[in-house]
């Protein structure tokens, strides 16, 4: 996989939650490649691909080939009004997120988009209201944690006490850059909202589950284009340092820097220093190994050290909670104050990297 854009891991055998036709879907905007595997994986849960709309015929095309029991609507205002569709997949450009959202939430539907959610703090905020008020769901495809089985299994190992209580976490989240293939909003500040706005998202989002925390402080941030001048409003280098209310710490670093030679799209690492242990997991590849060997975890506690490779061991359950979510009215798949909270401790890291290359 040597782009990033087209990461859309599936888990087959993942257990439906539901009936055949009782969480009807629809999907709409495929600007992101990450779409294919948000809707997938929802499939593959027990939803239903109702309708897809995507003015691009290819990328529709695309949907339609792995769904073809789903039908391609010539509006999104199609989707809007039709009352059996339940939750609605987008993976629009970064900028126009937040608003495909109002309109989804206001027509009584959930709504669940890829990350980063949102390029501003005004949109965050605007989202917030209206989840409080309409009792809609906001929900985002933070995708190194939900559709990657080894960060996955750390979270049960951390959940379960095994390395103690938490007090520092370090995420590496190196992307290929992959220019030629990439559209060009990619390249605009304004559209896809800065390095740590985006990939930072996904760091943000594993350093409040890891920690178990409902806030975290940005204690520094800094977000630069060291080395793709082609690219002015390109930032290809990010990073920044949380604090937990627990005291706990965390430092992450993303980039646009993984090289060619790289079987896979990033060398994504995460490592979890707990009072009683440690969690390293090799998300994607297991550097230098024979085969490709994702989702390696290895742990360390006073009795032992282990190496568990989970494959196809542990699943995706978030995609099954949200159809759940969904259909009942429930909060378990991700919180919605976390699932927000995460947005903006990436937004607010952004802001202070802004700030510092003023």
């Amino acid at each position: 996989m040597s782009s990033g854009m087209h990461y859309a891991p599936v888990m087959a055998s993942q257990w439906p939650v539901c009936e055949q036709g009782e969480c009807p879907i629809a999907a709409a905007f495929f600007d992101h490649g990450h779409i294919y595997g948000m809707v997938a994986n929802l499939v593959a849960a027990g939803a239903s691909l109702s309708l897809v709309y995507e003015p691009d015929d290819d990328k529709a095309a695309l949907m339609l080939s792995k769904f073809p029991e789903a039908r391609r609507v010539q509006s999104f205002e199609d989707i809007l009004s039709d009352q059996d569709i339940k939750l609605v997949a987008a993976a629009a450009i970064p900028n126009l997120r937040a608003g495909i959202g109002v309109t989804v939430m206001e027509a009584g539907k959930d709504y669940f988009t890829d990350k980063c959610p949102f390029t501003s703090l005004e949109q965050l905020e605007h989202i917030r209201s209206l989840a409080d008020s309409s009792g809609r769901r906001y929900a985002v495809c933070y995708s190194e944690r939900l559709q990657n089985e080894a960060t996955e299994h750390a979270l049960q190992l951390v959940n379960a006490g095994v390395v103690g209580e938490v007090v520092q976490v370090l995420g590496l989240g190196p992307h290929r850059l992959s220019a030629s293939q990439r559209p060009s909003w990619f390249f605009e500040r304004a559209e896809y909202g800065g390095i740590i706005c985006d990939l930072g998202s996904h760091q943000a989002e594993q350093f409040l589950s890891f920690t178990g925390s409902s806030s975290a402080v940005v204690e520094f941030a800094r977000a630069t284009n060291l080395h793709h001048q082609a690219y002015p409003e390109l930032e290809d280098f990010g990073e920044f340092s949380l604090t937990a209310p627990s005291g706990a710490s965390g430092y992450f670093r993303v980039d646009w820097f993984t090289p060619g030679g790289l079987r896979t799209w990033g060398d994504g690492r995460l490592f979890i220093q707990g009072s009683k242990g440690s969690i390293e997991c090799r998300k994607y590849i297991d550097l230098a190994a024979p085969e490709l060997m994702a989702n390696v975890v290895m742990v360390v506690t006073d009795d032992s050290e282990e190496r568990h490779e989970v494959t196809g061991k542990v699943g995706f359950p978030y995609f099954g909670r949200l159809i759940e979510d969904t259909l009942n009215g429930t909060d378990l798949a991700m919180p919605q104050a976390h699932t927000l909270m995460a947005a903006e401790v990436s937004l607010r890291a952004q802001a202070m990297s802004d700030a510092r290359a003023r």
